[in-house]
């Protein structure tokens, strides 16, 4: 499999001091909701996003995300070795979303008894836990790739309505595949949550890619990997199913900064022809 640099295959940015030639930061990918932003600093820099610390690796790399609905108005403040301290706008762009209309779901999915709801409560409880945890490993820094290639039923920040009441949007990309059908990890990561059963998700697993950065699929026929199994780019994980809150058999796959929903199709670019 040949790996490139994300900031080789992603949109570039960078800012220099005036009448300086050392640049000091340099940011990759779309200034736009939903999207995971890299950065490179000088060493020993420290940085904040609207005045909340981010960490930064001893090399100077660090990340940061904007869900669907983020203000499109943010400050980047970088406090250098030098002793200058210095803010820059970061103004994002605005995106339209689908509306997706899907009949014939099942009447217990759509009104869940109370067993039910108290389950998907828990299911959601373990899910946050998982994308809370920090991990120091830097894998989100590679170049992601699809984890199956497919037709594209669904995409990121579409609201779906079930049965014609509208529902919460969707944050994931919807991939078409048959039952079985194998999936990759993206980027390499550390498995932290491994559930075959999950009321709404089915067949849920999530790959932390470090700092806040994890991969979130659902909806699997048979997870293939456990809690703290190390995982690389390409490396089989999962097949795909139609567990859980489905029509039909297919891979949703969300990624997270933390708890920032954000667009893997941002990151990955279009799906690959066959």
């Amino acid at each position: 499999m040949v790996r490139r640099t994300w900031l080789s295959t992603l949109f570039f940015i960078s800012f220099s001091l005036l009448g300086a030639e050392v640049e000091r930061f340099s940011l990759s990918g779309e200034l736009t909701q939903g999207s995971l932003i890299r950065g490179q600093t000088l060493p020993g820099t420290q940085v904040w996003l609207n005045g909340q610390p981010l960490p930064v690796t001893q090399d100077g790399q660090f990340v940061m995300g904007f869900g669907r609905d983020a203000p499109l108005e943010h400050s980047l403040t970088l406090h250098f070795n030098d002793g200058d301290k210095s803010d820059y706008p970061l103004v994002l762009s605005q995106r339209e979303y689908k509306i997706q209309r899907i009949e014939g779901i099942a009447q217990r999915i759509m009104k869940p008894r109370p067993e039910d709801v108290a389950r998907a409560q828990e299911d959601a409880r373990q899910t946050r836990e998982a994308r809370e945890h920090f991990d120091t490993r830097t894998d989100w820094q590679q170049a992601f790739v699809w984890p199956l290639h497919g037709p594209i039923t669904g995409v990121y920040g579409s609201q779906r309505i079930y049965n014609g009441e509208p529902r919460n949007p969707h944050f994931g990309v919807d991939v078409a595949a048959p039952t079985g059908t194998p999936v990759v990890a993206p980027a390499d990561g550390v498995i932290t949550l491994a559930v075959p059963d999950m009321f709404y998700s089915g067949g849920t697993l999530i790959i932390d890619h470090g700092f806040g950065v994890s991969s979130t699929f659902i909806h699997l026929h048979k997870l293939l990997v456990e809690p703290g199994t190390a995982v690389k780019q390409g490396e089989v994980v999962a097949e795909v199913g139609a567990t859980g809150r489905v029509t039909g058999p297919h891979l949703d796959w969300r990624l997270n900064w933390h708890q920032e929903r954000l667009d893997p199709a941002l990151l990955v670019g279009p799906m690959p022809a066959k």
